[in-house]
């Protein structure tokens, strides 16, 4: 049976709601679902429309400005200048492509790791996403 979609609702004065739970959640609580790899979609409770995007690109918006950021201005910068341009297309599927790419070779080095005498996987520095 497949796994069901959790669903989050945004009210007016900007709180969510986790309708599994029936109580309100802040935006760490989704982070965690995230985290948990909990299917969810957010919506507008008084509209329907769907606010997942806009609810993850907050989570990352908090999570760039507090500790050490993954993306570099430059970064940011560059892809800005992909908004409107006919490659934008091609720019998310080669990001999205390269990151399935990093996560497979995380996950094989991880499990070399564990092959190894005496070697601690966690000590090795190996911790899958």
């Amino acid at each position: 049976m497949p796994e069901s979609v959790r669903l989050i609702k945004k009210y007016p004065n900007r709180r969510l709601y986790d309708t599994q739970t029936s109580a309100y959640i802040t935006l760490s609580d989704v982070k965690e679902l995230v985290l948990s790899r909990v299917s969810f979609k957010a919506v507008d409770a008084k509209t329907g429309e769907n606010l997942t995007r806009s609810t993850l690109l907050q989570i990352i918006a908090e999570e760039e400005m507090s500790g050490v950021p993954l993306f570099s201005t430059e970064l940011l910068s560059q892809m800005i200048r992909f908004y409107g341009h006919p490659t934008q297309a091609i720019l998310g599927k080669y990001l999205e492509k390269s990151i399935r790419s990093f996560l497979e070779s995380e996950k094989v080095l991880h499990e070399q790791s564990l092959a190894l005498p005496g070697e601690d996987s966690k000590q090795a520095g190996f911790n899958l996403l």
